[in-house]
């Protein structure tokens, strides 16, 4: 697992995906959580490896 996303691409899918994953908390609390905020969890994640198997599957990398 090689790390294909760069600094930039990495700040902000970890600023989206924490966005995703807390609006639903902040407007509908913890036991209301819809969907988006579980799609949060793809940026945040591939943001905090660094790896992105959609960009290593399409052979694209922003990382230097």
């Amino acid at each position: 697992m090689n790390v294909n996303i760069g600094r930039a691409d990495r700040a902000a899918r970890i600023i989206v995906g924490l966005l995703l994953l807390g609006s639903p908390l902040a407007w509908y609390g913890p036991e209301n959580i819809n969907a988006w905020g579980y799609v949060g969890l793809i940026p945040f994640l591939t943001g905090l490896t660094g790896y992105c198997p959609l960009y290593a599957k399409l052979g694209w990398s922003t990382a230097r």
